[in-house]
């Protein structure tokens, strides 16, 4: 098998079956093995002839050579009891108690399985509105969407994935300003990404500043009325200032709804790109662009067309070979069929190819490919109709005119984080986020290693050496390159927003469904730079848009690190341990009392000359956990003896919940680690002479974010925080 040592770490880490204590049953290779033959297996419902064997090695070569790798919950469940393999799922959301209680239920149970969830509030009454039956009034949308993501907490403790939401409300909606700025506060909606769903008319009227209507979803009535470019501008505001909401252009999505029949498109999956009906779920699959890489400066077509054929196959294997949620799942998602093959390694393929992400001949090129991919899953599953029939409801969809289809759709450019990791290469269509990477190996050295297409590249050119990867690894730059590779080896910073937007829109013009993409800006991009890639997004053909400004949000993004960053002087050699410092005789302190959820904690740190070097804690009459805060605390005091910097040990544990917590107003800290860290955060402050405010986050600071399992670097992509060493992410 062709997997880094990086891809078996998450492979091992994330997907392998795992035995009573935890330990890994099956190895990577025994994997790939159960999902093909699992996958394989479905030929036997339409050919009780069919050759078993030789499409279960089929499907096993295309995923082992990393040229095609189906979503996570394939991975994770396929040949296991569970069997749940679909990603993505919409779950309508009726005004009514009932059907709310039944959306949360349903989808606690896939968010249990590793689906991810999209809703619409756009049927639930405003905000005080009559509620006949109790004669009260309405909480509106937002009130119920924090039900929705309480539930989400409290399930995702026993799945294998943080479950994730997609909150979508309609802009004719009259709570729609509550929900622009509902998560301003990071601490809200946590497993929720939003979007609002913007109209034509809408947008018309936002060109000209004009009014728009509106529309009470209940009586279906006009209620009022607002400026549409004011609305706008808060949308844009809010986007400039968190990242959220990102926009989808709802009419866009229902004019590709092939079964307006059974009603229209409302919501899409947590990172926007798989629209679906209410109770439909998609499962999804990725082409990898680099291993299509002819070796002579272009594209294998033969090779991409085979490769499309086998997946569009193996994608509608994984609709028979799935276990649903439920049984209305189930037949809806038989109904129509929907599969979603997309790509990852774009960006990697135009840097074999020497083309530079932002330039025309990128756009060409992904407008090509994509429409090369669309034709030939068009064409398989047109061949697959033949033998197993079209899906069921072709003959009431807009498709019905041309000839049968097996899939009501078959194309969807979806987020790659952890697919890409396995197959190490580039994440969907994103650019790449850096020359030079950093892994840490099993002693807990940092190694800086330089982007392996690049160092390909290099010894294509018969430029490589080591002098020339030291010079890029200490720069992390491509000082004393030639130029015309300099200007091929962009990174997503130096790529202006208006190259990110055409890109997507190129691959969008091609796509069934819709595009995974994060458009990003620089931290000194200003509202009306946002503003006006909204507007390109929506000229161009996207069918919505995601923005990420550097710094906007407190888990700061940026991947590039310069090595020796971090690192003290004078450390020791990597094969020894570290022993922390003896306690000083005399030291100086602070105490301070924090409310936490069960009680008061009292938090003290000392110091002498050398830094911080102890922490103590001790717990109020309320009681609380105190084995478990002086374990932490006994923890950090022996990190700072061991000249551990204390902003590692304030970002580790900063921001852990307590179930303590919950519904609680008035605390001071979200847990005992989390006082620890807002006191810690405060005496170092106070020692470098600077007065920070409650409001203040005790982890923002310029650099990367720690991931929370393996403390390496996150990337933010396709709506998702990513974590390219263990595979951790979070999509929202």
């Amino acid at each position: 098998m062709k997997f880094s040592q990086n891809a078996q770490t998450v492979l091992n880490r994330r997907y392998v079956i795992r035995d009573e204590e935890g330990k890994p049953a099956e190895t990577p290779e025994q994997l790939f093995r159960r999902v093909a033959r699992s996958i394989a297996e479905c030929d036997r419902a339409f050919d009780e002839n069919a050759d078993i064997e030789a499409l279960a090695e089929r499907f096993y070569d295309m995923m082992t050579s990393l040229e095609f790798l189906p979503n996570s919950p394939t991975l994770m469940n396929a040949g296991r009891p569970l069997g749940q393999l679909a990603a993505c799922f919409v779950l309508p959301v009726e005004d009514t108690l009932d059907g709310i209680f039944e959306s949360i239920k349903q989808a606690a149970l896939i968010h249990k399985s590793g689906g991810g969830t999209g809703f619409s509030f756009s049927r639930l009454r405003p905000r005080g509105s009559p509620v006949n039956t109790t004669g009260g009034v309405a909480s509106g949308p937002v009130s119920f969407m924090r039900v929705f993501n309480s539930a989400t907490n409290a399930v995702k403790q026993g799945g294998t994935r943080r479950g994730a939401n997609m909150g979508i409300l309609n802009v004719q909606h009259p709570d729609i300003l509550e929900f622009i700025s509902c998560k301003d506060d990071k601490d809200d909606f946590t497993n929720f990404n939003i979007s609002v769903a913007l109209t034509e008319e809408f947008m018309a009227a936002a060109a000209t500043g004009g009014e728009y209507d509106l529309i009470d979803p209940r009586t279906d009535e006009r209620v009022g009325k607002l400026n549409a470019g004011d609305v706008f501008g808060r949308i844009v505001e809010s986007s400039w200032r968190t990242g959220e909401p990102g926009i989808i252009f709802i009419d866009r999505m229902n004019a590709d709804n092939v079964l307006p029949s059974r009603g229209k498109i409302e919501a899409t999956n947590p990172c926007g790109e798989q629209p679906l009906l209410p109770y439909e779920s998609c499962n999804l699959g990725s082409v990898n662009l680099l291993a299509m890489y002819d070796g002579n400066g272009g594209v294998n077509w033969d090779k991409l067309s085979a490769t499309v054929r086998d997946s569009v196959h193996f994608l509608d294997n994984v609709i028979e070979a799935n276990r649903y949620p439920n049984e209305l799942i189930a037949q809806t998602t038989r109904g129509s069929r929907k599969i979603g093959l997309g790509v990852m390694g774009f960006a990697d393929l135009l840097l074999k190819m020497g083309i530079p992400y932002n330039s025309e001949s990128a756009v060409e090129v992904a407008g090509r490919v994509m429409s090369f991919i669309s034709s030939a899953a068009r064409d398989a599953s047109r061949e697959l109709a033949k033998s197993r029939g079209a899906f069921p409801l072709f003959a009431e969809s807009t498709l019905s005119a041309g000839e049968p289809m097996r899939n009501a759709t078959v194309t969807t450019i979806a987020p790659t984080g952890t697919l890409s990791i396995i197959a190490g290469v580039s994440s969907g269509i994103e650019p790449i986020f850096g020359l030079t990477f950093v892994r840490t190996v099993m002693d807990g050295d940092r190694l800086v290693e330089v982007n392996p297409v690049l160092t390909d590249v290099l010894n294509e050119r018969g430029l490589l050496n080591d002098q020339i990867l030291e010079d890029i690894r200490q720069s992390g730059s491509l000082t004393g390159i030639p130029e015309d590779m300099a200007n091929v080896f962009v990174t997503a910073h130096d790529i202006a927003p208006e190259w990110h937007i055409r890109i997507q829109a190129a691959f969008q013009r091609h796509t069934d469904n819709a595009v995974s993409k994060t458009v990003n800006f620089p931290g000194d991009a200003s509202p009306a730079d946002i503003r006006s890639a909204f507007e390109l997004a929506h000229s161009l053909g996207c069918k919505g848009v995601t923005i990420y400004r550097d710094g906007s949000r407190s888990e700061q993004v940026l991947t590039r690190e310069t090595p020796g960053s971090g690192q003290e002087t004078g450390q020791p050699e990597p094969d020894k341990f570290v022993k922390p410092r003896p306690r000083p005789e005399v030291t100086t302190g602070f105490t301070e009392r924090v409310k936490v959820g069960c009680g008061n904690l009292y938090v003290t740190i000392n110091y002498d000359e050398n830094g911080v070097c102890e922490v103590f804690t001790n717990t109020g009459k309320a009681g609380g956990c105190p084995s478990q805060s002086e374990a932490t605390a006994r923890l950090a005091t022996a990190a700072l003896r061991a000249a551990v910097d204390p902003q590692c040990i304030i970002d580790q544990l900063s921001g852990i919940r307590c179930h303590s917590t919950i519904r609680q107003s008035g605390l001071k800290a979200l847990s005992c680690p989390d006082a620890i860290a807002k006191v810690l955060a405060k005496v170092v402050d106070h020692r470098n002479g600077k007065i920070r405010t409650e409001e203040e986050n005790p982890a923002a600071k310029p650099g990367a974010p720690a991931c929370p399992e393996c403390g390496a670097e996150l990337t933010h992509a396709e709506g998702c925080a990513i974590c390219r060493k263990c595979g951790y992410s979070r999509c929202n």
